[in-house]
């Protein structure tokens, strides 16, 4: 049986009376065409407004739903010979990050992803994309060494954040996470980060310190979940749709704060509508950034990761006014 959001009950109500004269005119052999048309044609004035101006709790839903796209469905469209890479070579391998090595318009490239399962066995395998500490060092390994062959690093995230548990800070997370950071600072080849589900506190970070950020369309990138912040704002986790509005945290919101670099569109009611069509844009997307990056020299890409973090969140004080957000203006995707 097919998942439908709460918002998206009107679309469903009209979806059902056209297979019903579908149905009603195939089985009276009564030519209902017109009437037909109409209601085709009010379904996708229907979508079109309902996907157009989706509330940030909506694109929370979407971007959060069981069937989105991962890197295991986006990969084979992506890229030619993706060959997996495990182990931290440490520890263990860990499920909720996945890397290796592909081959991308020609060009070779390393690939690291956060994942998330698509079912509850397969949520339990993949820790629900919450990596421990061994899954950052996987990454770490993986990024070494692509700088070493100079290899450009496309990251994938999606995740709630990094695992929390004991294990996760017995084994030193926090220090995972934060060489991670260090390490993508100062590589010397070029960085593409895209957001395509759940972009969650410092879990996420840890795979985003890249040149270029982008962000699917309802994709969203924050330093901490709706719930928590309003269980911690509130005492109310109810209150999650309030937190999300407050947050900023979607990708037109961070497009406009200079956090992200571009926009990618997804199909109307998001890219598990077709992933085909979303794969098509991820890879539109990283193409257009990645030849203009790889015209750059080592130093120039460092210094251009240095400068795009700290234009984050600038502020300047002015006489008589309250404080002002500066921000670049980042380039369409």
């Amino acid at each position: 049986m097919t998942h439908h959001f709460e918002f998206e009950k009107p679309i469903v109500e009209i979806e059902q009376k056209i297979a019903e004269l579908q149905g009603f005119s195939k089985e009276k052999e009564v030519d209902l065409t017109q009437e037909i048309s109409k209601l085709q044609h009010k379904l996708i004035r229907k979508k079109k407004e309902i996907y157009g101006n989706l509330e940030p709790w909506q694109k929370v839903q979407i971007a959060r739903y069981s069937e989105r796209p991962n890197i295991y469905d986006y990969a084979p469209l992506l890229f030619d010979d993706f060959i997996e890479l495990k182990g931290d070579r440490l520890f263990a391998d860990d499920h909720a990050i996945v890397g290796g090595i592909a081959s991308f318009q020609g060009i070779p490239v390393t690939v690291v992803a956060h994942v998330k399962g698509k079912d509850t066995k397969e949520n339990i395998r993949r820790n629900f994309g919450m990596p421990h500490p061994e899954g950052y060092r996987k990454a770490l390994r993986l990024m070494d060494q692509a700088d070493k062959f100079n290899r450009p690093i496309l990251t994938f995230i999606d995740t709630p954040g990094a695992a929390c548990d004991l294990a996760a800070e017995e084994r030193g997370q926090g220090e995972a996470i934060a060489r991670c950071l260090q390490a993508m600072a100062g590589y010397r080849v070029p960085i593409i980060s895209t957001v395509i589900g759940e972009g969650g506190s410092g879990g996420a970070l840890a795979l985003g310190v890249g040149n270029i950020v982008l962000m699917l369309e309802n994709s969203f990138y924050s330093v901490i979940a709706p719930e928590s912040c309003a269980s911690i704002l509130w005492k109310d986790t109810g209150k999650a749709k309030e937190a999300a509005a407050s947050l900023k945290f979607t990708a037109d919101d961070l497009f406009a704060l200079g956090v992200a670099d571009g926009i990618l569109q997804e199909p109307l009611g998001g890219a598990h509508k077709d992933v085909n069509k979303t794969a098509d844009g991820i890879a539109k997307g990283i193409a257009k950034h990645l030849m203009k990056l790889r015209k750059q020299s080592p130093e120039a890409l460092k210094q251009q990761r240095y400068e795009k973090l700290r234009a984050i969140g600038r502020f300047e004080e002015r006489a008589g006014q309250e404080l002002s957000e500066q921000s670049g203006s980042p380039e369409k995707a």
